[in-house]
Parts: C-alpha cells; structure tokens; sequence
C-alpha cells in the first residue's frame, strides 16, 4: 500500500518551517499515534514511502524510531525513518501527518526568510536539529570520523542561514550570563561563538565572514567577544582575513575557555600576528587538496568533526548510541503503546573540533594539544577545522 503523499506536494508547496509554529507536544502526540497506528499494521502489507529520486522503503517498525531533539530534555522526539540498509541514514522525518524527506525539512517557501535569521519556532528548531545532527553528523560527514554532533539545548541561541529557500549554514552563540554547564553554577563572562555549520556544496561562499560579522554586530556593546577554545589553523585564517577587513574589532575577537574570564582568553589578533606559520599550514593544506582534485579537502586523517560544548570544553568525550541498536529495540517493543514508544537518547560527546572551508566553518572541540607562542601566550590548544569530503 502507498503511503501518505509527500508533505510538500499535500501541503501545496509549503514546508515544516512554514507552518509548525505551534505547541510541539501536539506535533509529538500525532507522530505517536501514527507510530502506533504503524505497529498495528505489521502483520499486513506496510505502507511504502516514496523518495526524491523514485526509491522506495517500506514504512515499518524496525525501519523508524524516535529522536529526542533537544540535548537535555528527551521528552520532545521527532519520528524518523532510516534506510534500511544503513540504519545510520535518516530519509525522511514524521512532521504535522505527513513524511517529509530530508532536504524538504530544511527548505522554506518563505521569500523573507532570507539571510541570517534568528531560532524562534519549534519549525526553526527542527531545522537547526536537521542541520545539526543529520545532515552533518550523518550525511556530510567523513566516512572515516565515527562521532557524531550533539543536539543543542532547547534554549540555545542559533541562527540559520537562508539563501533562495534553503536553510545552508547556522551558528550558535553562549550567552553572557548563561550557565557554562548543567553541572556548575558558573556562567559566561562575554558572549562566545561556538558552533557554526554551512553545508558543503555552499562553502568558500563567504558565509564564514558574514557569520563572523553578523556575531561581532549583534553585540555592538560588548567590550569583548569570545570564539570557544580551540580554535584550528583554518579558523584563524578566517579569523585573520576578516580582522584585517574590520580592524575595528581586532580587539573584540578572543579565544577563550569557559567561563572567559582574563586568564583564560588569548587574543586572537595578537596570535595571528605571533604564527606567521598559521597561513603556511593553510597554504600547504589548500595545495595538497586541489592536487588530489576535491575542491577543500584536507587530509583523510585530519578530517574529522566533533560538536562543540563549550561549557565542557576540557573534559572527555561519550558516544551516542547507534539507531540500528534503537531499531532492534523497536522490534522488541512491538506491542507496546506510542507512549512507550523507544527513543533513542543522544549522549553528549564532550570532544568537539571547528570545522569550514576558507569561509565556511563548522566549529568543534578536538584532543589537547600544547602549543607555544613565543613564550608571550599560555599553552593553548588547536582546535581541528577541516572540509568534509
């Protein structure tokens, strides 16, 4: 049996984004009673969901499962279908009756949403969830890199960048005054950009140094600004060239370690101009990736990426459990209710890189490693940022 059309044609060309912007435990309640309604129908013929390119998957138990959106409340899931033969793969998500594929979550019919627009509605939440999680940490990321991103908080400050209907990159800010962890009672002292995405196939777009001034004018006021500790060779190379296009903020932009206070920041401008040998990495590693005829791609065993907690900036990371392990426990869980439905709970990785191509960067946490800058800067840490493949 055919499933459901697909939401964008049922819903007239519009998308999540568009019109979820109400109570999100409603929007969960109907993906449970569908979930519901799916075990019931096992032992008939399952529904068939059809995808972009003309493949079909079936729509059955040990296919779908529940992903909690926010890191620290697993109450708010979003129902997912995975392919069945990579259970890793998110194709399509359950949203407001109707399956929607990936790249349909992350597109707009809205004409003003255009440029970077500041995470409201549950619909934009929902994006900056699929950028974040699925589309980098499943789809656009190494082969070789086994970790994943981690969700961000429902409070978290993110922006996403719209361009001609298509939700291409986002970034995350640490509040002044917001609480570095769940664990501690010690909050940020300056406002700190700490992750930042844009899809591969819009990078060396500029869209790093849009970012990087749309965060430095959002806090026109602030004597001080912080980018989360370690920050990689790449990133400084951003860094650099939008320092020297904006001197005026060349005394703003620091690196800092949570909560930034004076002795754990290091200014960004004045460790450019202390390793001159920044801009020679970057010159080989821009070399060695146009011989091997990939647009940015650095080495295999550098590209990696990791989310990015800067409130857990120095601790160890864990790892999210895999879907096919929540798929098996679907299967186990057969008759029971939607509201015991499985889910799969995110872990939080605590080991995180920054990743971007010249302009375009997606900001992690990575291993320590010690570095001297000429005896006038404390040891800090590189922070790993790289294209994906």
């Amino acid at each position: 049996m055919e499933a459901e059309e697909t939401g964008r044609a049922a819903a007239g060309h519009i998308y999540p984004v568009d019109i979820l912007a109400g109570n999100p435990e409603v929007i969960q309640e109907a993906a449970e009673a569908y979930y519901e309604k799916l075990l019931q129908q096992a032992s008939s013929s399952p529904e068939v969901f059809s995808l972009p390119g003309g493949e079909k998957v079936k729509l059955e138990d040990s296919s779908v499962c529940f992903l909690p959106v926010y890191r620290e409340d697993p109450k708010y899931k979003i129902l997912v279908l995975t392919d069945p033969q990579d259970k890793e793969r998110v194709l399509a998500i359950y949203l407001n009756q109707y399956w929607w594929p990936i790249e349909d979550i992350v597109k707009t019919a809205d004409s003003s949403r255009e440029g970077l627009i500041q995470v409201q509605t549950f619909g934009e939440r929902i994006v900056l969830f699929v950028l974040n999680y699925i589309i980098f940490g499943m789809l656009e990321r190494s082969s070789v890199d086994d970790t994943f991103f981690v969700s961000h908080s429902a409070k978290e400050s993110a922006k996403i960048f719209w361009r001609s209907g298509d939700a291409v990159a986002f970034y995350t800010v640490k509040m002044k005054g917001s609480l570095c962890d769940v664990n501690t009672s010690q909050c940020y002292l300056l406002p700190v950009l700490d992750t930042v995405f844009v899809r591969r196939k819009y990078r060396r777009c500029g869209l790093g140094m849009k970012i990087l001034h749309d965060f430095c004018q959002s806090f026109v006021t602030e004597d001080a600004l912080g980018i989360s500790c370690p920050i990689s060779a790449d990133m400084y190379q951003v860094c650099q060239k939008f320092l020297q296009t904006h001197p005026e903020e060349q005394d703003r932009l620091w690196e800092v370690e949570a909560p930034g206070d004076w002795s754990q920041r290091v200014s960004i401008w004045l460790k450019i101009q202390l390793e001159p040998a920044l801009s020679e990495k970057k010159t080989v590693n821009q070399t060695a990736s146009e011989e091997e005829g990939g647009c940015h791609v650095e080495r295999a065993q550098d590209d990696e990426h990791r989310g990015l907690d800067a409130g857990q900036m120095n601790e160890g990371g864990e790892c999210i459990p895999d879907i096919r392990k929540g798929a098996q426990e679907a299967r186990d869980d057969k008759d029971n209710t939607a509201g015991e439905a499985r889910t799969l709970h995110l872990q939080v990785p605590k080991e995180e890189d920054f990743s971007q191509g010249t302009a375009d960067t997606q900001q992690c946490k990575g291993s320590r490693k010690r570095a001297s800058t000429m005896g006038l800067l404390e040891d800090k840490t590189a922070k790993h940022l790289r294209m994906m493949p």
